[in-house]
Formats: structure tokens, C-alpha cells, sequence
């Protein structure tokens, strides 16, 4: 089964921003909201990857301060004209950056945030560690992302799905061993939390603290 690659989701979101608030507004709008109540709650400097459209922005506290990335440029100019129209003083960047690949120093933020990100890169594992590379010791990366199921009828349905997914920039099928086992290697983070969230608990919230 082919996986996604960097060229397919940036070509995917291409076609999404216009429409993406629309669609996916809602449905994914506790998951947001929870993650950065989380990421208020730490405080400090906080990475948004994925920022996308910039559809979470306003939701921070002012005292918050925001550096946003996006592989994709036409979510980034809607996040931008966000910023303007709503004078979000509290984000200082918004980059067009591969979220592997983060041009940001080790150890400088407090927090890293990334929402329905990890299933829609190419290499989950090596994302996540330039995740815990930028974070400061103590800082923590929240999560929220679809969690597959490990068997029964959904997990079929996700296999079944998961060409058309690609297609349309994510993978379905991507199951919680992943995590585990990339936490065990890395080596230097803790679960800190793992928490359902709507729609039907197929999310979930997840954080690690780093060190």
C-alpha cells in the first residue's frame, strides 16, 4: 500500500484551503479548543504545527506567545489575512516549514502543538522527534490526531478507506502501537496523557513532556 509523500499533501491542502474552515470547522473544533486550553496552560512560547488556515489563533491567550508552520502556502495566506484582520499581536511567525524538518533552534519552546498533524506526514517518527529536538526540557508536545483501531469492523473500514485518504492527504489506519513504540525508542519522553475526544472518541489528546 503506497503512502503518502511531502508533494501529495501539499498538494492536497492546496485544494482544501479554500474550503477547509467549512468543512472540517466543526467537527474537529473540541479537539483544537482542548489542545490549546493545554497549551495556554504551559504558557510561554508555543509551536503551532499545521497551523493550516490559522482557524485556532484567536482561541489563544493573548499572553501566549505563537510561531505558526504549514507545508501548505495557500493555508498560510489565509492564516496571514487571519492575523491582519484580527490583530493577533501574540503571533510573532508564520513560516512556510516542513514540519520534519523545523528551522528552529533546539530547546526553544515551551510548548509544541500539533492538531490532526501526525497522520498526514510522510515520516510520523522523524516528525515527532524535530518535535521533542525544538522543545525545551520540561516543555510538552500536545497532540491530537485520529487514533486507528486495532481490530474489529472500524479497523476494516480503515484499511478499506485508506487509498481514498492518501489521496485526500492522510492515512486512517494508524494505530497506537506507533506511538508507543516511538516513545520507547526516543527514549526521552514521558505519556503524560491520553485522553478520547469527539467525534465518537476516535481522537484522541495526547501529551508527552519531554525529559
Amino acid at each position: 500500500m503506497g503512502d503518502i509523500d511531502r508533494a501529495g499533501v501539499e498538494k492536497a491542502y492546496e485544494r482544501w484551503a479554500p474550503v477547509y474552515d467549512l468543512v472540517f470547522g466543526k467537527v474537529f473544533d473540541h479537539g483544537r479548543q482542548s489542545t490549546i486550553a493545554e497549551a495556554d496552560r504551559v504558557g510561554g512560547r508555543v509551536l503551532d504545527v499545521g497551523v493550516g488556515t490559522g482557524l485556532s489563533l484567536s482561541d489563544y491567550s493573548p499572553t501566549t506567545k505563537i510561531c505558526g508552520v504549514d507545508i501548505s502556502e495557500p493555508m498560510l495566506r489565509r492564516a496571514q489575512q487571519r492575523v491582519r484582520e484580527q490583530k493577533l499581536d501574540n503571533v510573532e511567525t508564520l513560516a512556510v516549514m516542513d514540519a520534519k524538518h523545523l528551522a528552529f533552534a533546539d530547546n526553544f519552546f515551551d510548548a509544541v502543538v500539533a492538531q490532526y498533524v501526525i497522520t498526514a506526514v510522510p515520516d510520523p517518527e522523524a516528525t515527532l522527534d524535530d518535535f521533542i529536538r525544538v522543545l525545551k526540557p520540561g516543555g510538552e508536545l500536545i497532540l491530537v490526531n485520529h487514533i486507528g483501531a486495532e481490530s474489529g469492523p472500524r479497523r476494516l473500514f480503515e484499511l478499506a478507506f485508506a487509498p481514498v485518504a492518501r489521496r485526500l492527504g492522510w492515512r486512517p489506519e494508524f494505530p497506537w502501537e506507533r506511538l508507543v513504540k516511538w516513545a520507547a525508542r526516543h527514549g526521552g519522553v514521558t505519556l503524560a496523557e491520553r485522553r478520547p475526544m469527539p467525534p465518537l472518541g476516535h481522537f484522541s489528546l495526547i501529551r508527552y513532556r519531554k525529559g
